[in-house]
């Protein structure tokens, strides 16, 4: 989905909506270096997807992820949209996958 707001206001409603947690894309996980915390693919559910497309260059799309564990931890994770190239696992491509429709 092409979201209507920039990032920084899409990150803002979603840190009102409780997805207060950075995460950071590893190659097999998610990790929180707030929480000291590492997440498997297994432990966590991607519920929305927005994306950003550069205003003069496509190749600056970023995407945001709302994720939340099976903990019930809520967070944020900001990619470049399409950057992944072989750094990823496949198991996180397969999570991470219905954004690239």
């Amino acid at each position: 989905m092409i979201h209507q707001n920039t990032l920084s206001q899409t990150l803002e409603e979603l840190k009102e909506k409780g997805y207060v947690h950075d995460f950071n894309l590893l190659e097999n996980e998610l990790e929180s270096k707030a929480l000291n915390r590492k997440f498997d693919p297994d432990t966590f559910i991607v519920h929305d997807v927005y994306r950003f497309e550069g205003m003069s260059n496509p190749d600056d799309s970023s995407v945001i992820y709302a994720v939340e564990t099976d903990e019930g931890i809520k967070g944020t994770l900001v990619d470049s949209y399409g950057t992944y190239g072989g750094f990823l696992s496949e198991e996180m491509v397969d999570k991470l996958q219905f954004d690239r429709t």
